[in-house]
């Protein structure tokens, strides 16, 4: 099974979430029917940007890679690359 790291964005808050699951497209209609808490007061979200994995440990190393950066740049930089 195949996993993506995957970064969100909401116009309304103008904000960035990222995370990991292994179907993006689930993953993003249960943020945008507000099952996550820290995501619920941003709806609609967009998908900006993903990367596929493996296996879940890689998908959660970048996960937390990416967010270990905590750069606003560092996240544009990304999603300008594809």
């Amino acid at each position: 099974m195949d996993f993506y790291v995957y970064i969100i964005y909401s116009k309304s808050r103008d904000k960035y979430y990222i995370g990991y699951t292994h179907d993006l497209n689930l993953r993003l209609v249960h943020h945008n029917d507000g099952w996550t808490r820290s995501t619920k007061s941003g709806i609609p979200w967009k998908l900006v940007y993903s990367e596929k994995f493996e296996s879940r440990s890689q998908a959660m190393k970048r996960e937390k890679e990416i967010k270990c950066m905590k750069s606003r740049k560092y996240i544009e930089s990304l999603i300008n690359k594809k």
